[in-house]
């Protein structure tokens, strides 16, 4: 199943008193200590990820896993203590560092381990901070019913990475004419992934010109995407057909990004769910409680699961076989259906499934994608969107163990670039200074600017002030100089 944690409500991890003795522990040693002292159960591609994150911010950082070979990675490429063993053994979170750490991250594959770790963590070691990710389905109904405790289940922050692929999967459909697409800034903000085609009336056209052309449209092209090749483009750069750009817009001004872009904006009436366990029936369900009628129809293989599903909707037809069958896809009206949605647990099945649709007529088609390897194919094989779990899991991670004004981060492809969104504390050496006067690196544009609430385009001769909350696009090679002007605001708070 997609790796996608669930990203809810920011919240604040580390109490006060916490928080300060992190940074008395960082001014005993010239301001250049750690910040925080974190385990990281699960040395995965995910626990790698958030590795390497949290110690390129300075912070204490150890990787626990059963597979040495796993922890031995971490270690040789990062700046990371490795413990091989059990996550959820005393012993192990006692050579770990649990009797003082700040924060544990239990993210194995096993939803039985991750809390027992928490619970370990807790009871034993005292460890204010628990973060678990949590699969099956039975657990979450009940932690989300507060039928848990938080003294017999001490679990801060669950992730569900079945919940968050249903959100995403959401918000791909709410932005049909997008392959990828994030929120920032509070919703007010939106980043938009766009595949140029020979259509595209702004091609061939410098990026400063755009500028000039549509001076009110509040939206910055941050990343294009070339041959296979992710950049941050100069004024002076053109766009291509074939080209994918990456545009930071204004909640407002989405659809008229579109339209710029050379994007129709269709209102989605007909879906296709392939996939009926508990991402598809997430989506299904949702899309039931909207207010606009939406008719969706669900393909699900397992028998069992399609009966589930069949018994939770009220107006959604679940149709039990192979999605891979052509005439079950036509009996699901594939043809008159506005978007397929491939969400099983098999990417092939989500590959082939979405190219066979767009075969019989489909005009979109989204898929899960669980391998990032696979994601070059989409434009081949004329998928539409993806959904990239790698990428959303970092990024949701990360929202629930940010200190300081970094508020949010967006891992792009596999992991080619970050979309990271910070508030400016007076420390800070981007406060009180012009747009053009500071000196990011060539591989980072700032995307969007809220100043007092209300989000702005950015400019050159706009000051970034203190208080006020920017979002910029790095490529992965500059994320520590964008982290190290942003950690001086955190290392002073």
């Amino acid at each position: 199943m997609a790796e996608i944690f669930e990203a809810r409500e920011a919240i604040r991890l580390c109490t006060l008193d916490r928080r300060t003795a992190s940074c008395d522990r960082g001014a005993t040693e010239g301001g250049k200590g750690p910040f925080m002292k974190v385990i990281i159960c699960g040395a995965g591609q995910v626990g790698w990820q958030i590795a390497r994150h949290l110690s390129g911010e300075r912070n204490d950082v150890t990787v626990v896993d059963n597979n040495a070979e796993l922890v031995r990675r971490a270690t040789d490429a990062l700046d990371v203590q490795g413990i091989a063993g059990h996550a959820s053994y005393p012993d192990v979170l006692e050579r770990a560092g649990a009797r003082d750490a700040d924060m544990i991250i239990a993210a194995t594959y096993s939803d039985e381990v991750n809390m027992v770790t928490c619970q370990v963590a807790h009871s034993i070691f005292e460890v204010p901070r628990k973060i678990a990710r949590l699969r099956a389905q039975s657990y979450l109904t009940a932690i989300y019913s507060d039928l848990y405790r938080r003294d017999h289940m001490p679990i801060d922050v669950v992730i569900s990475p079945e919940r968050e692929v249903a959100e995403a999967a959401l918000r791909r459909l709410n932005a049909p004419a997008a392959f990828d697409t994030e929120m920032f800034l509070e919703g007010k903000a939106q980043l938009l992934g766009i595949q140029l085609d020979e259509n595209c009336p702004v091609v061939n056209t410098p990026l400063r010109q755009l500028t000039d052309l549509f001076s009110t449209l509040r939206a910055i092209v941050v990343g294009v995407r070339r041959n296979g090749k992710l950049f941050a483009p100069e004024p002076g750069d053109q766009l291509f057909p074939d080209d994918q750009v990456y545009v930071m817009a204004h909640f407002q001004d989405i659809n008229r990004t579109f339209e710029i872009f050379g994007k129709t904006v269709h209102r989605q009436e007909r879906v296709v769910i392939l996939g009926g366990g508990n991402v598809g029936l997430a989506v299904a369900r949702a899309l039931e409680g909207r207010a606009e009628r939406l008719r969706a129809r669900v393909i699900e293989k397992n028998r069992f699961n399609a009966e589930r599903a069949a018994d939770a909707l009220e107006r959604t037809i679940v149709l039990h076989g192979d999605g891979m069958n052509m005439d079950l896809l036509n009996e699901a009206g594939i043809d008159r259906a506005d978007a397929i949605l491939a969400v099983t647990d098999d990417d092939n099945t989500n590959l082939l499934a979405s190219v066979r649709a767009k075969q019989l007529g489909c005009p979109m088609a989204i898929a899960l994608i669980n391998d990032p390897t696979l994601i070059p194919l989409m434009e081949p094989l004329a998928i539409d969107a993806y959904i990239n779990p790698r990428a959303t899991t970092v990024s949701s991670i990360l929202r629930h163990i940010r200190h300081g004004r970094v508020r949010s981060v967006y891992s792009i492809g596999d992991a080619e670039a970050e979309v990271i969104e910070a508030q400016i504390l007076s420390p800070s050496p981007l406060a009180g200074r012009l747009i053009r006067d500071i000196e990011f690196p060539e591989g980072v544009l700032v995307g969007a600017v809220m100043k007092n609430g209300e989000v702005v385009k950015p400019t050159g001769d706009l000051r970034i002030d203190e208080g006020d909350v920017i979002v910029v696009f790095a490529l992965a090679a500059d994320v520590p100089e964008v982290e190290r002007l942003f950690q001086v605001s955190i290392d002073f708070f």
